[in-house]
């Protein structure tokens, strides 16, 4: 069973796959059930997320279901040899709410990694100096040692994008780099960092103008997740007040797609972004006040 007795975001996800494949095969749980010699009970778990299936299962259901794809195969048989494995965030668990590591494994897993930020600079591009500051300063308070492990983890999730295990795309509203929300020589240093990491072959960094309207307020922060080599959107992450939601019927996938889609076409080039960011940045040095 996943740890704690709750699914992992891997867990789940093998299972989603093995009820769409079993529903595509027009079986249903009895059948399944048959197959591996198990009760409709576990495949009901299995498919739940709460449970792991076992390789064995997994090759035994995907042969039934007539999936012979072997990239698909390889996918599914790897989450179910990893989906118990322990994340180097789990290290800080104690200190993390179990929605932020399902949001964490899901960036550690992901191959494309796009967000859309009209608030505040994305974590996975945050300094040091400015994850701390924005934590300390949200409506809750928080005891300045989970703050500092806090700001370890944020940290530790650029390691991805450092070395370049995901391409990662940014939208940032203009607000976000013209408005600061702390400190104006920390944001000074976070406009820079953005600057540098923008750089990187697999980063992509866009800032959607106050020229676009209305189109800012067209979603609230969110973040999508592709595990494949192409791009397709297989998961999406949403902050609020009492955590991270994951979204993952296909219905809000293909929303969300749409939505980035949209943002990116209004949004400035990459190139005409850094220029804007390079612009705000003399205003703020010249400008300290």
């Amino acid at each position: 069973m996943p740890a704690g007795g709750r699914p992992t975001v891997r867990s789940r996800r093998l299972g989603t796959a093995l009820r769409q494949y079993r529903q595509a095969a027009k079986m249903d749980q009895p059948q399944a059930a048959e197959i591996i010699a198990a009760s409709q009970a576990r495949i009901s778990r299995l498919e739940s997320g709460h449970v792991t299936a076992r390789v064995i299962e997994v090759r035994l259901l995907l042969d039934a279901y007539g999936v012979d794809d072997p990239e698909i195969r390889a996918k599914l048989e790897n989450l179910a040899k990893h989906s118990k494995n322990r994340g180097w965030w789990l290290e800080h668990a104690e200190h993390l709410r179990p929605d932020y590591v399902d949001h964490i494994a899901l960036e550690d897993d992901a191959t494309y990694i796009r967000e859309w930020q009209p608030v505040m600079v994305p974590g996975l591009l945050q300094t040091p100096a400015y994850a701390e500051a924005v934590i300390a300063g949200g409506p809750h308070y928080i005891d300045p040692e989970r703050i500092a492990e806090l700001v370890k983890v944020r940290v530790g999730r650029q390691a991805k994008i450092e070395e370049g295990g995901a391409s990662y795309t940014a939208i940032l509203w203009e607000a976000v780099l013209r408005h600061p929300l702390i400190d104006v020589g920390i944001h000074r240093e976070q406009l820079s960092t953005i600057l540098e990491v923008g750089k990187r072959k697999n980063v992509t960094i866009q800032v959607l103008p106050f020229s676009a309207g209305v189109l800012a307020g067209y979603s609230s922060a969110f973040y999508s997740f592709s595990f494949d080599e192409e791009p397709t959107v297989e998961a999406v992450a949403m902050d609020n007040l009492r955590g991270t939601s994951v979204l993952e019927g296909p219905e809000d996938l293909a929303a969300y797609a749409n939505a980035f889609d949209l943002l990116r076409s209004a949004a400035l080039a990459p190139d005409a972004s850094a220029k804007l960011i390079r612009g705000i940045l003399r205003s703020l040095k010249e400008d300290p006040s």
